[in-house]
């Protein structure tokens, strides 16, 4: 009787379509593998993305600080070294670079909005910020001979009391691409490598720094190098226009402001007219000039060539085909003398030597080349013959000492460390783009004068190197005067000589000098007169 009953129960059961135990237990067995094997790999790809969100947030704020002191004015300076980058963000919060930088800040300030903070760069483009930092501004500095010797390995980082360290904190930035600066991960380098690009980020990342480091109340200085001139002049306006950032004041070191003073061409007499002082300046530090014009003052020499470039040899360009062949006699005369050059090898470059056939004509019989960065510095070629050098003989003495220097003080001393190669100079960031110049030459200069007309309180100090055969002192002059300011303004405008070449600063008496003219001008450009010498923190 039981047994057909169960029977009976099994038939109905299997009428409905009803698992039996069994079954049900096996299925919901596999559903919960099933959801936990879902769980997992949802809790493998949470802990991934968290792991990359970490490491994306480690890397947008990587920073070291490290405690030092150093004595400047005969004063003894404690500061904070803070090394590391910053994320530059988009508004919807993507990281679309990461920008390396290196700041010095005096410690036991207690008003910082008193303090000044200068941002600095250097030029290239495609330059850290490697040369401002540890040949002038910093508080070490990579120790040089005076006489251009070039240096035998091992190199030596010292104490620098010419700092300016001691008057302003220091915020040496490296542009995305240079340094330790990269783009984001998937983010394409272009839409960094460019002259507005370059604004916007160098721009954000000092509207960043100011945010994350209470500095909005400071007075804002900016030191650019080379073509960091163009940078800063253009910052000037982009600051002010993008973030209302105004600025107390700009030093420029050998600044490229304008294209047009150094871009030789068949299209443009005015660079062979602006180099002319230079040139004879460098023929005066080799002795190769007549011995009359040897035997001056280099500023006097300098004075001279000047007044011939922009007067009667500027006319004689001016005029072409157009000049009789008196007036181009006396005028290759007078250009062979300044220049140190033969009258038969000026008359057969139709009066019109670029740099670099300057660079290997001047000393041809000694064997010799001169530097383009800095023309003291000599070279040997392969040969003799040719119209331009195998290489820069400035570039290749300063260079590896520079290197060397920044990689081991960044790791050994401010304990930063990077698997990338620190990019001193590179070549990554071309093409460079000028979309906002069109098709004529960059030239900053109407940013820079609509700054200094809408902040008239903006100070503009320019510092040159008789020696500098890259941006030479007189192509300075020429955008500074150029710059259509109106009297008043240009008592805003401080202009200084300096033996020495594109980075004067290198010759010690020349960095010295450097350092008291731009105490003067922080102290002008803020109104006060600052506390450089004494004892005490």
């Amino acid at each position: 009787m039981i047994l057909r009953l169960l029977m009976l129960l099994v038939m109905v059961w299997s009428a409905l379509g009803l698992p039996a135990c069994g079954a049900d237990e096996k299925s919901e067995n596999k559903a919960e593998q099933a959801a936990g094997e879902k769980s997992d790999k949802r809790n493998k790809q949470d802990d991934q993305a968290s792991k990359e969100k970490s490491d994306k947030a480690k890397e947008d704020d990587k920073l070291v600080a490290t405690e030092h002191s150093v004595e400047i004015a005969g004063r003894k300076i404690e500061y904070t070294a803070t090394a590391g980058k910053l994320g530059m963000k988009s508004d919807d919060g993507k990281t679309k670079a990461h920008i390396f930088f290196v700041a010095y800040t005096k410690n036991g300030v207690e008003d910082l909005g008193k303090r000044p903070v200068t941002f600095v760069f250097n030029g290239g483009p495609g330059s850290s910020s490697v040369w401002l930092h540890l040949g002038m501004l910093g508080p070490k500095r990579v120790k040089l001979p005076d006489d251009t010797r070039t240096l035998v390995p091992p190199y030596e980082l010292t104490a620098n009391p010419h700092s300016l360290l001691d008057i302003t904190d220091l915020v040496f930035i490296d542009p995305v691409s240079t340094g330790f600066s990269r783009p984001a991960e998937g983010e394409d380098k272009g839409q960094f490598h460019g002259y507005q690009q370059d604004l916007a980020s160098i721009g954000q990342f000092i509207h960043e720094y100011l945010s994350k480091y209470g500095r909005w109340r400071s007075p804002k200085f900016l030191i650019g190098e080379s073509y960091g001139g163009l940078r800063a002049a253009g910052l000037s306006g982009h600051l002010l226009e993008r973030y209302n950032i105004t600025l107390n004041g700009i030093a420029m070191i050998s600044p490229a402001i304008n294209f047009s003073t150094i871009a030789f061409g068949s299209g443009t007499d005015l660079p062979y007219i602006l180099f002319l002082p230079g040139y004879a300046a460098t023929a005066w530090y080799h002795k190769a000039l007549p011995g009359d014009l040897q035997a001056l003052e280099l500023a006097e020499l300098y004075r001279q060539a000047e007044e011939f470039a922009l007067g009667e040899y500027a006319l004689a360009l001016l005029k072409g085909t157009a000049l009789d062949e008196q007036q181009r006699d006396a005028v290759a005369e007078k250009l062979a003398r300044f220049t140190g050059l033969s009258k038969e090898y000026v008359e057969r470059a139709n009066l019109r030597v670029p740099m670099n056939r300057f660079g290997k004509e001047l000393l041809r019989e000694r064997s010799r080349t001169v530097g383009r960065y800095d023309s003291r510095y000599t070279g040997i070629d392969a040969d003799d013959a040719g119209e331009r050098s195998d290489y820069d003989p400035s570039a290749a003495a300063i260079f590896g000492p520079f290197t060397a220097t920044v990689n081991d003080y960044l790791r050994n001393e401010l304990k930063f460390e990077d698997d990338r190669v620190y990019e001193i100079l590179t070549g990554n960031v071309m093409p460079w783009k000028y979309d906002r110049f069109g098709f004529g030459p960059p030239d900053a200069s109407d940013t820079l004068r609509q700054a200094m007309a809408e902040t008239p309180f903006l100070k503009l100090f320019v510092a040159k190197g008789y020696y500098d055969l890259a941006t030479p002192p007189a192509t300075a002059d020429y955008s500074v005067n150029h710059l259509r300011l109106p009297a008043e303004l240009q008592q805003n405008v401080t202009l200084r000589m300096y033996d020495g070449g594109h980075m004067m600063y290198v010759f010690e008496p020349s960095l010295e000098q450097l350092r008291k003219d731009l105490v003067e001008f922080y102290e002008s450009a803020l109104g006060a007169k600052l506390q450089v010498e004494g004892t005490g923190g």
